[in-house]
């Protein structure tokens, strides 16, 4: 809305020009989904707490979480609200990437909250059936898909991906949108799996994504991506408000979200969270070295599929308790510990992962 309302005024005074620059908005993006977490932070858990939105925990989860019981949960919207807030202000809202982005957000965000409000309703940790939860996460990769295959302005780098080490694209031809899905589905529950411990998902999210918002910049780059030889995406370079605006959020949210939370972000934050982070993946096409910069919800996301296959196939757990985080939690690491660790390794892998931009 800031962009659409000062930028036109450089005619008049050229100091408007700087609203041009994505760098820029971004900046003013992450500062202000911070501010506006910090703002109405207090004031929704009040109101969570209110209306009795807690956290129902699994009674097969570790015997530590259940002095958590009556946290509030749904802390997504405070994450949602800042982030829409902010890209709103900063963002070029003309941009198609941004509108399809923000379409997903919602999208899962209103998926996730339908899912945290059977919890509520049941008072217990099952929401929304598998079942019914996959088909609308197929419904909302199914829009994704539909943009791509027929915005005039995806079909240059359309049915390609670049793999890291890799100089040239690779065209997987029609099954490229069969792999988008997956990869928007496959985010979403990642980070959900993730969010099991105080600050562990926002965190994670926060190192993510601000490595994300490097790769975004370079990708709607001319220059930077010609010299790094990816795919040059014009229109990525305004995915980097969105970036900076998670960015921000999850900073701000990160001081009620810390060990011992006030709050917990449900899927109504880490569904659209984990979506965005694979939709923009897509939009820059550099999906698969998300999958090396996130690499601790990738991990996470194996550990639950490896314990399921191993029960069903062999009546055998791999892990004491899945996800990974619960593992370690019944090995007897004390929370605090096991959350700092994944983010030392978050930020390391991160940091690792944005050097296979240059490396081929």
């Amino acid at each position: 809305m800031l962009y659409h309302l000062l930028f036109p005024l450089y005619k008049y005074w050229s100091a408007f020009y700087v609203f041009k620059y994505s760098t820029f908005r971004a900046l003013y993006a992450a500062l202000t989904a911070a501010l506006v977490t910090f703002l109405i932070g207090q004031f929704v858990i009040n109101k969570l707490k209110q209306l009795k939105v807690a956290q129902p925990i699994r009674e097969d989860g570790p015997r530590t979480h259940q002095i958590k019981s009556g946290t509030p949960t749904m802390g997504g919207i405070i994450i949602i609200i800042s982030v829409l807030f902010s890209v709103l202000m900063w963002a070029n809202l003309d941009n198609g990437f941004i509108r399809l982005t923000l379409f997903t957000f919602v999208f899962f965000a209103l998926l996730g909250g339908a899912d945290d409000y059977l919890k509520l309703v049941r008072m217990n940790s099952k929401g929304i059936s598998i079942k019914m939860k996959l088909l609308g996460q197929l419904a909302g990769a199914g829009v994704v898909v539909a943009f791509l295959y027929f915005d005039p302005a995806s079909a240059e780098f359309a049915r390609h991906i670049k793999v890291p080490l890799v100089k040239f694209p690779v065209n997987l031809g029609i099954f490229y949108f069969a792999f988008v899905a997956v990869v928007i589905i496959g985010w979403s529950n990642a980070v959900n799996f993730t969010d099991g411990l105080d600050g562990l998902a926002t965190g994670s999210l926060l190192f993510t994504t601000l490595a994300l918002t490097v790769v975004a910049y370079v990708a709607g780059h001319a220059k930077f991506s010609e010299y790094l030889r990816i795919i040059y995406v014009p229109d990525a370079s305004e995915l980097v408000i969105f970036c900076a605006a998670i960015v921000g959020s999850c900073l701000g949210f990160l001081w009620f979200n810390s060990h011992p939370a006030q709050v917990f972000m449900g899927d109504t934050g880490s569904l659209p969270l984990g979506a965005v982070l694979g939709l923009i993946s897509v939009l820059v096409k550099l999906e698969l070295l998300l999958v090396l910069i996130g690499g601790i919800f990738v991990v996470e996301a194996f550990s639950v599929l490896i314990q399921i296959v191993s029960f069903r196939l062999f009546k055998k757990r791999v892990f004491k308790m899945a996800p990974l985080h619960h593992h370690f939690e019944l090995m007897g690491m004390p929370e605090s510990k096991i959350v700092i660790r994944f983010w030392i390794i978050a930020i390391l892998i991160a940091v690792a992962s944005l050097s296979l931009l240059k490396l081929r």
